[in-house]
C-alpha cells in the first residue's frame, strides 16, 4: 500500500507536522504491523522526526540550519540560486523509515514527522509506502 500526500508550504523555510495525515491514512489502511516509509519526492524538501511538543525547536533548527547554509554565498555556482536549500536536504534526508505496530505509528512522546521545505512557498508531495 501507498499514497502520494499533497500540500502547499507557506513559507521559504518550515517544517510541516505531517504526522496526524500519516497516522490517519495507517487507520484507513487497516495495517497492524508493518514498516513504513516516507520520502519526500523535491530535492530542495526533506522528510524529518524530531520534536513536536515545543515550536521553538523547529524555529531553532532552521534557524542553524541557516547559520551553516546560507541561503547566498558568494561561490555559489548553482543557476537556480538554491544551493542552500539542496544542502539542507541533504543534511535532513529525503526520508524516514518508521515502524507501525498495533496500527499505530511508533513514535516517542514528544516525536512527530516533519516535511522541512527548503525552498518555498511551493506545491510539494511526498510518498508514504507500507511494508508487510
Amino acid at each position: 500500500m501507498e499514497k502520494v500526500f499533497h500540500l502547499r508550504t507557506q513559507s521559504h523555510d518550515e517544517m510541516i507536522d505531517i504526522t496526524y495525515e500519516l497516522e490517519n491514512w495507517i487507520q484507513e489502511t487497516g495495517v497492524k504491523s508493518c514498516i513504513l516509509v516516507v520520502s519526500s519526492l523535491h530535492t530542495t524538501a526533506g522528510i524529518t522526526v524530531n520534536e513536536n511538543a515545543d515550536p521553538d525547536v523547529k524555529k531553532d533548527m532552521l534557524m542553524r540550519l541557516d547559520e551553516v547554509f546560507p541561503w547566498n554565498h558568494p561561490k555559489d555556482r548553482h543557476i537556480e540560486g538554491n544551493t542552500a536549500a539542496h544542502l539542507k536536504t541533504s543534511t535532513v534526508g529525503h526520508s524516514q523509515t518508521l515502524v507501525i505496530s498495533d496500527g499505530k505509528l511508533v513514535l516517542g512522546t514528544w516525536q512527530g514527522v516533519f516535511f522541512c521545505e527548503f525552498d518555498g512557498p511551493r506545491n510539494r508531495k511526498f510518498h508514504a509506502k507500507i511494508i508487510k
